[in-house]
């Protein structure tokens, strides 16, 4: 989505990390730990950051419950502990592991 809102076409994209679905044909390279080893990468990492902590503190005003606002999305054991709790909700991923598994347990229930 990133690379589709640019207003130019990159001549070349460099990735943090292993992963990479290409990209209308445009050359790109996989830098593990690039953030460590580009000043682009680094800037990127930190404004995505930025980003989602700001998010983050968005969906904490409506679910107060989660402490998104402290923990960043991150499995603190609070987090986990709400989730046990209150139960998830929209804004939880479905890979992450507490829900992930009361999904499975809500199966056989």
């Amino acid at each position: 989505m990133a690379l589709a809102s640019l207003s130019f076409r990159p001549n070349h994209i460099l990735v943090d990390g292993n992963r990479f679905k290409p990209y209308q044909g445009i050359p790109y390279d996989c830098i593990i730990k690039g953030d460590g080893k580009y000043q682009s990468i680094a800037a990127a990492s930190i404004l995505a950051k930025t980003a989602r902590d700001e998010y983050m503190n968005s969906l904490h005003a409506d679910f107060p419950n989660y402490n998104w606002s402290e923990n960043k999305g991150y499995p603190t054991k609070a987090h986990v502990n709400a989730i046990k709790i209150h139960g998830y909700c929209a804004h939880h991923r479905t890979s992450f592991g507490i829900v992930k598994a009361l999904n499975q347990k809500s199966l056989f229930d």
